[in-house]
Formats: structure tokens, sequence, C-alpha cells
């Protein structure tokens, strides 16, 4: 299999621009994307269980992988929610289709966003992992606008090894992630 071209800029430009940066002595040292988690919450998946295979089906569509249903963990009668009623869909993505997402995320689609300057900087959770959350699913080139039936946001997790936020900014920075100008 091919290596991704956002995989092969990592190796060749990423790492000894890192090392530099943070003075790391040992290649194993930089930090890297570990994996990318796509999560769809579907609080209407209790009242329309439709809701769960269409969401499903872009998911599956976006991310190239078949999504995991995620099931309730406690009762919440105010919801109308017992244990192990299915209320979300996810995906974890590795490796080459973890580069390949990011790579067409980064390119691809925060460019299709309407009135986009750039993804916040705030959302790193101290460990140098990402959240974004993206408010429409057709932003996506592999969804046909025609065909969706409700437009629905879900969240892209991008974890990382790298060990603080500044590290984080760093990696993602030089992997192309368009952050705001603060």
């Amino acid at each position: 299999m091919a290596v991704s071209r956002l995989k092969e800029k990592y190796n060749k430009e990423v790492v000894p621009e890192l090392m530099r940066k943070f003075g790391y002595k040992n290649v194993m040292q930089v930090p890297r994307l570990s994996k990318i988690v796509l999560n769809i919450g579907l609080g209407e998946a209790t009242q329309n269980p439709k809701a769960l295979e269409s969401a499903e089906k872009d998911l599956a569509a976006i991310s190239g992988q078949h999504p995991v249903i995620t099931r309730a963990k406690k009762s919440i009668a105010a919801f109308k929610l017992r244990t192990g009623m299915p209320i979300g869909i996810m995906v974890i993505l590795r490796g080459g289709r973890m580069y390949d997402f990011f790579d067409k995320l980064v390119s691809v689609v925060l460019a299709r966003m309407r009135d986009f300057q750039g993804v916040p900087r705030e959302s790193f959770d101290g460990q140098g992992n990402y959240t974004l959350g993206i408010k429409e699913q057709v932003v996506f080139p592999e969804i046909d606008y025609d065909k969706v039936d409700k437009v629905r946001g879900f969240e892209i997790v991008i974890v990382t090894t790298a060990n603080n936020n500044e590290e984080g900014i760093s990696l993602l920075e030089s992997l192309g992630m368009p952050f705001r100008k603060s």
C-alpha cells in the first residue's frame, strides 16, 4: 500500500522541525497522530430509529469505515432513555485511513465551510488532543446534498502523543491545520 502524502510530509518535514523546536534527542519523543475519532450523538434515535441508519450511512461514507453504535450507559427518565438504547455512532480511524482523513479534512473540508476563519486554538484538552465540531455533514465531498434527510453535526477528536497543548498545536500546525489568527 502506498504511503499517504501527509505521512510522508510528517516523516520528512515535521519530525525534524519539531525535534529542532523542542530539542528532542530521540525521534520517538516527537509527537504524532495516534487516532482520530468521529462521533455523532443522536438523541433523536430514541424516538426515530431511522435517524440512526441515515447517520450511519453518512458516517460510513465520510470515514470509509463501518461505524459502531454507542449505547446509553444509564437510564434517564426525563429524556425517555433506558440503559442499552442506541444514542450515537462513532468511528475510530488509525494508520493510513487516519492520515488520509486528516489530509482531506485540512485541504478540502475546512475550505468548503461557510465564513471559515480558521479553527479555534482553545479546543485542546491539556494533553495535546484536539476536538473539533462540524455543524453539518454536507461539507464533506462524499455526501450527496440531495440524499441528506437531516443536517447533522458531529465531532472530530484528534488524539496525539503530545505531552501538552503547545506540542499538540505545533504538531497540528505543521501538518497544515488552519488555526485562527489570535
